[in-house]
């Protein structure tokens, strides 16, 4: 699977998987890997990585937020392979080891199939890993609060509803929030673009994911990169909001 990397500002670049973004953060030679696509992307994640002039080797953490397959992919990959830990909010470790799953299941596919694109975006998921076991064996919790001490200093934030444990990722300095599956701006099972949170089918807690809009809400930024869709400029505050009369 191929991946289009975008440089979007100082050490940040938003890559573009199957139907999946991760998020690439770059500090001297050392890199923070945000998400890790599908099974299917490695490929596509090992080129993006070289792209901006780094390796597998170079990436100091992944960072995940949150344990759907099409997120956490290439994670147990690097881990065993080159040592890279992986980290993920205290709530979602355990489904990252997959204790649990909280993910769309077949019969909740089968019975939106009459949705426009639902069927088109589950071939393509199969194809893709998207049932395949990508347990993490060894995931870790974030060190602490506050800013992380890894490359591009990304501070965790909890916006559960998708799964427990989802987490987005705040970069104040640059005015970038990495909103993971909270906050979206385009799927291939959405007929909408720009703002908009997932189908109710994706979210574990469609209540807790829209209270969840108002924690994006608070944090101060202009540049917005999902988990699915293209970036999106202007006050994220503005677009958690859209999305929230969108959904209602």
């Amino acid at each position: 699977m191929r991946a289009t990397v975008r440089h979007v500002t100082d050490g940040t670049c938003l890559v573009h998987g199957a139907n999946t973004n991760w998020v690439i953060l770059t500090e001297g030679d050392a890199v923070t890997l945000i998400d890790t696509g599908y099974p299917g992307d490695r490929e596509g994640l090992l080129a993006s990585l070289a792209e901006v002039g780094s390796s597998p080797e170079a990436v100091t953490a992944v960072l995940i937020t949150h344990a759907h397959n099409d997120h956490l992919g290439s994670a147990e990959y690097l881990r065993a392979a080159y040592g890279t830990p992986v980290y993920a909010h205290t709530a979602e470790v355990p489904h990252a080891r997959r204790d649990f799953l909280h993910q769309v299941t077949v019969g909740q596919v089968l019975r939106n199939g009459w949705r426009p694109g639902v069927l088109p975006w589950a071939a393509h998921a199969l194809r893709t890993g998207g049932t395949a076991n990508v347990a993490v064996t060894a995931p870790e919790p974030f060190p602490g609060p506050g800013p992380l001490d890894l490359p591009g200093g990304p501070v965790p934030v909890h916006t559960p509803g998708h799964t427990t444990g989802h987490c987005a990722f705040h970069l104040p300095g640059l005015g970038v929030v990495v909103s993971g599956d909270a906050l979206v701006s385009g799927h291939p099972t959405s007929r909408t673009g720009g703002p908009q949170m997932l189908t109710d089918m994706f979210h574990h807690e469609r209540a807790t994911a829209l209270a969840s809009l108002d924690v994006l809400a608070e944090l101060d930024g202009d540049l917005l990169l999902p988990g699915h869709g293209p970036l999106h400029r202007g006050p994220v505050r503005d677009a958690a909001r859209l999305a929230r009369e969108r959904a209602q």
